[in-house]
């Protein structure tokens, strides 16, 4: 999103579509997020229709014309595509690059050829943290499954102990780290800076992905002490292919957007002068967009080319890439709908009214909404783009580290104690062979302890920095 339409949004704020009063604004939100949970939990409905058909709810009680409602939305939805679509596009290209030319199983074989007894499932979060940098959840938890399986059953290990370290890994990374949907919505929303926020990201992310990972792994494998389930792994893409990335060429491919967003924010901090011919180099090349597209390009050569992939193969891979992820960007697109109508209904305008007179800390109380919102959705993208359309103002007269911490407690919030609404639960459900109350006691309390341990480290983080 452009600082133009910001403003612009800002100002929409300022003058809201409604002179609905603070009880029936927050009755048209509860009304609308519980249209939208009904809508997905009990009748099964795409989230993009649960969405749109919410905002329109939400609207609606709130007593604003109806529309004005869907010129909301449908400015909200285009502003967030513009925004963040792009950068999905270009994930998805990446992680297809990286999954087909055998570059994920390169880094999978070498890291395991060198991890085992009590370390494999350290290497497991380092597998799946870098796995998870430039994948979706669902994505990663797909490529990671064969490998989990097979390190299970080669080390006769329980598979909790393996496995919950791979997916504190991939849950981490899909909360709290850009480029991912859920975090790049949120910075956009409350105009937070990428780079300032990816740093203090993998800050918080470290401590809380070994607590969640390695550490409490040895007590879901004592409540939950079950084997990897009787299944044929899954063929691998090396196994197709005559010849892969090496271990060093697809791991730098992998952090390239990494190094570059960072050194952007490294050099906004040390030169400080927007018209610096540096800073303005940097700020081109640290750019999302220009960051992501450098890795895919590069990637193009040390991926596929390195993988033997003929011009014609590159171009398959990348048309199938994007196919997967149309249901994403309408989902992420109408969160922004949604969070738009939020927005010019006055809703954010009113948070920040009603917590003047409170005595909790915005970052906890951005936590909290998205905790909400996250059981009652089950969904951690829908919570955080939700989430930050009502808490943005708040961050009007913050820091710029504190505007990124708003980023990063909303994320740890979106993750909290997901459960039968949540599509992940099970998609873990069903790859580990897990009962529902199984699943419960290892992924539901794992995706807890990221969200509180998180949180806590942001508010920590808030009051040092």
């Amino acid at each position: 999103m452009t600082r133009l339409s910001v403003e612009m949004l800002a100002a929409d704020a300022v003058e809201p579509i409604t002179s609905a009063g603070h009880a029936q604004l927050g009755v048209a939100v509860l009304a609308g997020i519980a249209v939208i949970v009904l809508l997905i939990t009990q009748f099964k409905l795409h989230a993009f229709l649960a969405l749109t058909i919410g905002s329109l709810a939400l609207g609606a009680v709130a007593g604003a014309p109806l529309d004005k409602v869907i010129v909301s939305f449908t400015t909200g939805l285009g502003s967030t595509v513009a925004g963040v679509g792009v950068l999905i596009a270009l994930g998805a290209i990446l992680g297809k690059l990286l999954a087909d030319s055998g570059g994920a199983d390169q880094i999978v074989d070498t890291i395991l050829a060198k991890a085992g007894g009590r370390a494999m499932p350290w290497a497991m979060v380092l597998i799946a943290s870098v796995i998870g940098l430039p994948l979706f959840f669902e994505v990663g938890i797909v490529l990671l499954i064969p490998v989990v399986l097979m390190v299970a059953r080669r080390g006769n290990y329980s598979l909790m102990r393996i496995g919950i370290p791979a997916l504190a890994g991939l849950s981490v990374m899909h909360g709290l780290i850009p480029p991912h949907p859920g975090p790049l919505v949120a910075i956009d929303a409350v105009k937070a800076n990428l780079g300032v926020t990816l740093a203090l990201g993998v800050l918080v992310a470290i401590p809380t992905v070994i607590i969640a990972g390695p550490v409490f792994s040895r007590y879901a494998a004592r409540w939950v002490d079950v084997p990897a389930p009787d299944r044929m792994i899954p063929a691998r893409a090396s196994e197709e292919l005559e010849k892969r990335p090496g271990f060093g060429a697809t791991l730098a491919t992998m952090l390239l957007p990494v190094v570059l967003m960072l050194s952007k924010a490294l050099v906004d901090i040390v030169v400080d002068d927007p018209a610096h011919k540096v800073q303005r180099v940097f700020d081109v090349v640290g750019s999302p967009l220009i960051a992501l597209l450098a890795a895919v390009i590069v990637g193009m050569f040390t991926l596929g080319r390195a993988a033997g992939f003929t011009k014609d193969r590159l171009s398959t891979t990348v048309e199938k890439s994007l196919a997967p992820i149309a249901g994403i960007l309408l989902i992420v697109g109408a969160g922004g709908g949604f969070k738009q109508t939020l927005i010019d209904c006055g809703v954010g305008q009113m948070i920040l009214d009603i917590s003047k007179d409170w005595s909790i800390p915005a970052l906890l109380l951005a936590w909290l909404i998205a905790v909400a919102i996250r059981l009652a959705t089950g969904s951690a993208t829908v919570a955080t783009i939700s989430a930050a359309g009502l808490v943005a103002p708040l961050a009007a007269d913050m820091s710029t580290a504190h505007t990124s911490l708003l980023v990063l407690a909303i994320g740890a919030g979106s993750l909290f104690f997901s459960h039968v609404n949540d599509a992940g639960f099970w998609l873990v459900k069903e790859y580990f062979g897990l009962s529902v109350g199984q699943t419960v006691k290892t992924w539901s309390v794992m995706e807890t302890i990221i969200s509180v341990v998180a949180g806590g480290l942001v508010l920590l983080l808030s009051l040092v920095i």
